[in-house]
């Protein structure tokens, strides 16, 4: 499946877009690409879906807001890649009603020529950052600086790309950014090979970043990671990759979590790992014993009689769940130790209990093999 494309890409508009200028864009869009317009035009269906797909994630506050923060993996955007035209109509048959004068959709564009300009935004690259992290940070999220070399738009030019910040209408298309050519009733809409689509021209380059509007740089930036993350989760701090040429759109900055293995903890999912091991005397008669976790250590009581092999569950003490209020547990994996070396007295002893009967083997329908704790520690 084909990566989906940044939102604020979709629709042309800037990362700070205001409401109206976004709903003003997705209006244009759905103009271009209106089945009525475009008939029998796949790809242009599809660029219509796709717009109305940015346009519900992003005329929604809360929706955008989170976005913003995480990408396309913090949203539930809808997706109407296989969604009929009607389902779009549904949703935002008030915005295309006003589009179209209020009436239905049987509008017929043959012939029509091509709408408004439709100038070129220039998006900058994306950036993919490495981050480190200790269970601790993750267990309660962290911030964290961190210095990117990227390209930044130029100062000299204010990212114009112009030495004395003017530029011209392109003489070739009119400022519309597209050549039109038409042929009975036909239409064939190109970019402008003149100005690139931008539908200006700059008769005076900056010498600073040769007109590009970009130069090489670096920027500190503050990272807000969330908890719970998990080793090769990718986050997205919007508009922080390179800048885009020409005062376009910048593009994202990529975190790709790595975690620092811990000294005594494993991690499954949200759980935690713990290894004990205690004595035989310990496991028989039973006991209280001090296990670490994230924050200090907490005791736990092992029952006499515990088997190796025997879990214990700590409810709480494990890692929260991104964006919930959920929270893995402390799993305790007891392992009863046997030791190599006996002291002539500790043989001696070991030998008056080995034709005991109570320390002769005698597993119940209880008593759970290997496989049956496997299967019960990962249910």
């Amino acid at each position: 499946m084909a990566e989906k494309r940044d939102y604020y890409e979709v629709l042309e508009v800037a990362k700070n877009a205001t409401a109206d200028e976004i709903k003003k864009a997705y209006r244009k869009k759905a103009l271009q690409y209106h089945p009525d317009r475009n008939p029998g035009d796949k790809e242009a269906e599809e660029k219509f879906k796709e717009a109305a797909e940015a346009y519900g994630v992003l005329s929604d506050e809360n929706k955008r807001a989170r976005y913003d923060r995480y990408g396309h993996a913090g949203v539930n955007g809808q997706d109407f890649s296989g969604a009929s035209m009607n389902d779009i109509f549904s949703q935002f048959g008030d915005i295309l009603g006003d589009l179209f004068g209020g009436g239905g959709f049987g509008f017929n564009f043959g012939g029509f020529g091509g709408g408004g300009p439709q100038h070129q935004v220039y998006r900058g690259s994306n950036l993919r950052l490495r981050v480190k992290l200790t269970l601790e940070e993750i267990a309660t999220g962290v911030k964290k600086k961190v210095k990117v070399n990227k390209y930044v738009p130029c100062q000299k030019c204010n990212g114009s790309g112009s030495e004395d910040g003017t530029t011209e209408t392109c003489s070739a298309c009119g400022g519309r950014g597209q050549r039109v050519m038409r042929s009975g009733f036909f239409t064939q809409v190109s970019t402008c090979p003149t100005c690139g689509g931008e539908g200006k021209v700059i008769k005076k380059k900056c010498s600073a970043c040769n007109g590009d509007g970009i130069v090489k740089g670096e920027e500190v930036i503050e990272l807000d990671i969330p908890a719970g993350v998990a080793e090769g989760m990718q986050l997205s701090v919007r508009g922080k990759g390179n800048a885009g040429a020409r005062n376009g759109i910048a593009g994202d900055l990529l975190i790709l979590i790595e975690e620092e293995k811990h000294k005594e903890l494993e991690r499954d999912g949200n759980n935690l790992i713990y290894n004990l091991f205690i004595s035989l005397p310990q496991a028989a008669l039973g006991c209280n014993v001090d296990v670490p976790c994230i924050k200090g250590t907490v005791n736990i009581k092992i029952p006499a009689g515990t088997q190796s092999g025997d879990i214990i569950r700590v409810k709480g003490k494990g890692l929260p769940e991104v964006n919930s209020y959920r929270t893995g547990e402390l799993i305790v994996n007891v392992n009863v130790w046997t030791p190599k070396k006996l002291s002539k007295d500790e043989e001696a002893m070991m030998k008056s209990l080995l034709e005991s009967e109570n320390f002769k083997p005698k597993p119940s329908a209880n008593d759970k093999s290997v496989f049956d704790k496997i299967r019960d520690f990962f249910s």
